[in-house]
Formats: structure tokens, C-alpha cells, sequence
């Protein structure tokens, strides 16, 4: 197996601009419709730039798409029947696109361009569910997509250095990025369309996730090692916990009780309790973990696990890995669809 960098990330400073988008004729033939399959696994191959669709029921690959250079994330409409990706590129060459694949059909369909907004990585639905948020390293901002016309709704600026992952927070109509070079979280009002506050988590502020009740976020910080909360409303730091080498995603499971955290130079998941903050259970898994995701029945997680191509399901119960799912080139991003 070739050596592959997965943990990387570059500025490239940009302004707005005018939204194109190409169509489903301008983009070529598709193949035939999937099968008719609920659950779904999303997974972005990021070396070879395509989506896996995964039956999880079965293990199976049902498709693997084609998308726009360097995928990093995914996520999937409210509805179930369309994913959005951003096509982050490479280091010479960056992304400015989101690629648009009907999950019906299983192909893509559309790409969007975000103009100056280069590098999108992470990518979140606001609570109304009828705007798609998307952090843009290069240029700095998180930007709105309404789906219907599938253009720039608004953007708002978050001045901070490489704007990485973004959480919402339904209940309080705001939303929370991570920024890497800048050691924080930033806080925005969806509603009002401004940014709140800057809240310093940590060295390398990496992952984010929040409660189910919407009180605290969690943030990974990769350089330091740690996993950061803090109070959305008062945006204060209420603790930060050493959780192991280069933490890189945070899920906080959906009963609220512990956040899973995936540690990329430790190859492992870790079980962090939140109501006594401490590191409760630590699970090997192969190289380089960094895609992390919980099933809302809240009984299996799925780690990639990067550098050997493969998912790893974990059963949360149980914690121990009960099978892996064998994708793409450099797996990262992944989404649920019911």
C-alpha cells in the first residue's frame, strides 16, 4: 500500500462569488437505480474521490460514485434521498465544489460551485433542515446552501485559520466550527447570520460535536491531545480532558451519557463519560481512525480507518469490533441515511 498523509489541511485565502452549478447532463451517464435499501452508510473515499454507498444491514457496497477532487465529508438530506459532498482538492490544486448525488438513483447529479469559497471540509444541516451549512478553509467563511436552488444562500465570515468541522445546535438555532490553526470553536447565530464568539478549546481544534440537549459542544484538540466542552450559551470552557494521540472526530452517543472520540496516532476509539469525565474504555482499531459515526439506535459506531481502506463496526455494547466494510482509497467522511 502506498503511503497517504490523511491529516492535512491548508489556508488558501479567498473573497465571495457567483454560484454555477453543472447539471446532470453535463456530467455524463449514470448507472442503474440502487436497490431499495433503508438504512444507509455514506462513506467519502478521498484518494479516489468517489462516495460509497453501503448497504449496512448486509456489509455490502451498493455503488461507488464519482465526485469532485479529494472528498472530505458528506451529509445526507433530511428526506434520505440526496447526499451532499465537499470536494475539498489537493494542496496545488484546491476544491470549490459540493458534489450532489441522488441516493434514489445512485449517481451524482449535480455539482456546485462555491466560487472563491475554496477548500469546503465540513458540512452540517441547520436546525430548520432547510439550509446546509459548509466550512470553507480557503476563504475563511461557513456558508449557507439553500437545496432548493442549489446556490449560496449567505455566508458569514469567521476570520479564523482553517475553518475546519461544524456542528448545530437545533434547539438554539446556532451553529459551531472548529478552526484548526486558530486553537478554537466559533459560535454563530444561523439566525442572525453573525458570529457570536471565539472560544479558545485547545491547540489543533480539530473534531466537534454537540449534546443532544444542545447545552455543551465537545472539540477535539488534535496537538494537544485533548477533548474540550464548553457552555454554548455562555460560551465558557467547563472542562478539558487528555484523551489520547491526536484526537481527530467526537460523537456524542445519543443517550448523552459518553462521547466517542477517535484517535488517529493511537489507532483506537476511546468511551469518555461525561458525567465523570474520565476515559472509561479504549478499543484498538486499525491505522489512522478518523471518520466517526453512531447509529441513532445508539448500538453500533463505525470508524475509518484510513490507511487500510476499511470500516470498522464497532458494537458499542459490547465494545468490541464485530466486522469491517472494505471501501474506497482513504476513507474519511461518513453520514447515516434513514
Amino acid at each position: 500500500m502506498r503511503r497517504r498523509n490523511p491529516i492535512h489541511c491548508c489556508l488558501i485565502l479567498g473573497l465571495a462569488s457567483a454560484v454555477t452549478c453543472r447539471t446532470a447532463d453535463d456530467i455524463g451517464p449514470f448507472a442503474d437505480p440502487l436497490p431499495d435499501v433503508r438504512p444507509l452508510l455514506l462513506v467519502v473515499n478521498k484518494s479516489e474521490s468517489t462516495l460509497s454507498i453501503i448497504d449496512p444491514a448486509t456489509r455490502t457496497e451498493l455503488r461507488r460514485v464519482p465526485t469532485g477532487s479529494m472528498p472530505h465529508e458528506v451529509a445526507a438530506s433530511p428526506d434520505g434521498r440526496t447526499a451532499y459532498v465537499t470536494d475539498y482538492g489537493s494542496g496545488p490544486s484546491p476544491g470549490n465544489t459540493l458534489t450532489v448525488v441522488d441516493l434514489e438513483a445512485g449517481r451524482a447529479t449535480r455539482t456546485i460551485s462555491l466560487g472563491s469559497h475554496t477548500r469546503p471540509h465540513g458540512i452540517a444541516w441547520e436546525a430548520t433542515e432547510s439550509r446546509l451549512w459548509v466550512t470553507t478553509e480557503g476563504s475563511a467563511h461557513i456558508v449557507a446552501i439553500d437545496p432548493q436552488t442549489a446556490s449560496i444562500d449567505r455566508v458569514i465570515r469567521t476570520d479564523q485559520e482553517i475553518t475546519h468541522m461544524v456542528a448545530a445546535v437545533p434547539a438554539r438555532r446556532l451553529l459551531v466550527t472548529t478552526n484548526i490553526g486558530s486553537n478554537n470553536a466559533t459560535v454563530v447565530d444561523a439566525l442572525a447570520d453573525r458570529v457570536v464568539a471565539h472560544v479558545p478549546t485547545g491547540a489543533g481544534a480539530e473534531g466537534v460535536d454537540v449534546a443532544p440537549d444542545g447545552r455543551y459542544a465537545y472539540v477535539t484538540n488534535r496537538a494537544d491531545g485533548t477533548l474540550t466542552e464548553f457552555d454554548v450559551i455562555s460560551q465558557q470552557v467547563t472542562r478539558t480532558l487528555n484523551v489520547g494521540l491526536f484526537p481527530i472526530r467526537v460523537k456524542v452517543r445519543p443517550s448523552g451519557g459518553e462521547a466517542l472520540v477517535t484517535n488517529a496516532s493511537g489507532n483506537e476509539v476511546v468511551a469518555v463519560d461525561l458525567a465523570t469525565w474520565t476515559v472509561v474504555r479504549r478499543l484498538a482499531t486499525g491505522a489512522v481512525p478518523v471518520g466517526l459515526l453512531i447509529t441513532p439506535d445508539d448500538r453500533t459506531a463505525y470508524v475509518a480507518s484510513t490507511l487500510n481502506d476499511r470500516i470498522d463496526v464497532i458494537d458499542i455494547a459490547e465494545w468490541r469490533i464485530i466486522g469491517t466494510l472494505t471501501v474506497g482509497n482513504e476513507p474519511d467522511g461518513l453520514a447515516w441515511v434513514q
